[in-house]
């Protein structure tokens, strides 16, 4: 597990949250390794690939609230791949989570620019 200060990404996701008129409610952040991502997107998503998150949305109104479960190996091969560490691509996929709690989509080229830009800006906005 990447170390991060727990105390600081809940308030950084709390802040975010709040930016698109959002509070949080139960958001349960869930590491697992890739054979569990995949066995959960085989299950319950239908598709037979490893992803770094999948998130499921039990938000109610403006208060979010749901299950996003990351693949920390993913998370890593990403981190290599993209020549980033493992911490920044942890925070990217945390907050691509979240993102989707609020209502961003990314199925489309157009949806994959405004999440990607939603990204960076609450990336952006992290304290360094």
């Amino acid at each position: 597990m990447p170390d991060l200060c727990e105390t600081e990404v809940s308030a950084w996701v709390r802040r975010v949250a709040a930016d698109y008129g959002k509070v949080l409610g139960d958001i349960n952040y869930i590491f697992v390794d890739d054979e569990t991502i995949l066995d959960i997107n085989r299950r319950f998503i239908g598709h037979d690939y490893y992803t770094d998150h999948i998130g499921f949305d039990y938000s109610q109104g403006n208060a979010l609230s749901g299950d996003i479960y990351i693949s920390l190996d993913t998370v890593r091969t990403n981190a290599e791949l993209f020549g980033v560490a493992e911490e920044e691509e942890l925070r990217r996929v945390i907050i691509h989570g979240l993102l989707h709690l609020c209502g961003f989509q990314d199925k489309t080229d157009d949806e994959r620019k405004l999440m990607q830009q939603a990204e960076e800006k609450a990336l952006n906005s992290l304290p360094h």
